[in-house]
């Protein structure tokens, strides 16, 4: 199970490579993609399938035994983008000696420093020119090798270094990809580099949505492995916890329902994101194809239970003051819910009743987290996405260390505890 979620996060290095990957395991489990642009056909019980939005964002269906108006649905949601730097279009600066650096923007709210002195690669999406210029051509693109490096100054030229310094975004965050070695590449490094990866001729390439990405694999580490050490924790380990749970669940007599969102990061306020209608639309069509209502969607909706699938933070061994006194999770102590007094989670005593107990029934521990009341929190998905599906849910996820980081590390037993609670979510 370790060993299924490092490849996965190896090979999800972007939200896009991470929906891909999501969506090759769910066709070979028998899950048939669904057209948004045709009408659906009559849906029969144990029907399973997917729809993906913008290329960043999934969401999958296993139809129950009774229908949606009858019994409802089950849904683990959680999203596939982590903060990181976005690469900006016309990006090459060339400087002194043919010395090329990219421009780039802040996706996010990533730990700057942490981004320092390490390999780093491109992954994306690349728009290619075709016959209809509605519809380009898109191809996914990870460079598997490290191309680039963003350097940090060396403690001579800023001696106050290890007290703390502000970073600037656009001037001390620029990654260096080499030196211009030939008059074709000028201006076209970048481009250069993408047409060989696709095979295509730099003509093609439209355009494209491409960011850097830490080249060094995920790993076990620790005494006895115990811990996780990778990029993008936050999110793609709850969202790959929640795809092996769809897998290995049997069908229910709800529905059940994986929603991968996109842009979390930046406010959820896209057409991909926990906050676009698209999921509501696709439950309402689901809906129809089995027969029923507007009456029935609901019906479904005042039945169905949400998890909000987001890590938390766990207990920093060094910063215990960060902690709340009674309420801190502990790293390996099992899935986390989490309360806010303002409502950025979705949590209540309703809702955490019912996932404790879930947890109970799959023989896994559970702790809580309620924010230092001196800290602001963040929000997540569960109470953007209740604002325009009234859903009954749980905010959740694993403790980990250093969220936002360009690695975060977590406990490799926590994925094993949080497959186990979500696959008895979806059975029960």
């Amino acid at each position: 199970m370790l060993n299924r979620l490092l490849s996965f996060l190896d090979a999800s290095p972007v939200n896009f490579l991470a929906v891909e990957q999501i969506r090759q395991q769910l066709e070979a489990a028998g899950f048939t993609r669904i057209d948004p642009t045709q009408p659906l056909p009559q849906l029969e019980a144990g029907a399973q399938v997917y729809v993906t939005k913008n290329d960043s964002a999934i969401f999958a269906f296993r139809l129950g035994r009774k229908t949606l108006g009858e019994a409802g649905f089950k849904m683990i949601c959680a999203h596939s983008d982590s903060p990181c730097f976005r690469i900006k279009p016309a990006a090459e600066m060339v400087g002194e000696a043919g010395l090329v650096r990219l421009n780039t923007e802040v996706y996010g709210g990533p730990i700057l420093s942490t981004w320092f002195d390490r390999p780093l690669s491109i992954a994306g999406r690349v728009l290619l020119r075709t016959d209809n210029p509605l519809h380009p051509e898109t191809r996914l693109l990870h460079v598997k090798r490290p191309v680039m490096i963003i350097p940090n100054l060396a403690i001579h030229f800023n001696r106050q270094v290890n007290d703390g310094v502000k970073l600037n975004r656009q001037k001390d965050m620029l990654p260096v990809m080499g030196y211009v070695t030939d008059q074709l590449e000028k201006d076209n490094l970048l481009l250069h580099l993408i047409a060989k990866e696709l095979g295509v001729d730099k003509s093609a390439i439209l355009d494209f949505d491409l960011y850097l990405c830490d080249a060094q694999p995920a790993c076990l580490c620790g005494l006895h492995d115990e811990f996780i050490s990778s990029g993008r924790l936050d999110d793609l380990s709850m969202c790959y916890a929640g795809l092996e749970a769809l897998l290995a669940a049997p069908q229910n007599d709800m529905t059940q329902v994986l929603a991968i969102f996109d842009n979390e990061e930046t406010g959820s306020g896209t057409k991909q994101g926990a906050a676009s209608p698209f999921l509501r639309n696709m439950l309402e069509r689901l809906v129809l194809a089995q027969g029923g209502t507007q009456d029935d969607l609901y019906r479904a909706i005042e039945q169905a239970f949400m998890v909000s699938a987001d890590n938390a933070h766990a207990f920093h061994p060094n910063h215990a003051e960060k902690a709340d006194p009674t309420n801190h999770p502990r790293i390996g102590g099992g899935p986390v819910i989490k309360f806010n007094a303002a409502q950025k989670y979705a949590s209540d005593a309703d809702s955490a009743s019912v996932f404790a107990e879930v947890c109970r029934l799959a023989g896994v521990p559970c702790q809580k987290f309620v924010n230092h009341s001196e800290i602001a929190g963040g929000s997540t998905l569960g109470n953007i996405l209740a604002a325009s599906i009234p859903l009954r849910g749980v905010d959740m996820g694993n403790g980990i260390w250093a969220m936002h980081s360009a690695r975060e590390t977590g406990a490799a037993i926590d994925h094993i505890y949080c497959v186990k609670a979500f696959t008895k979510f979806y059975e029960v």
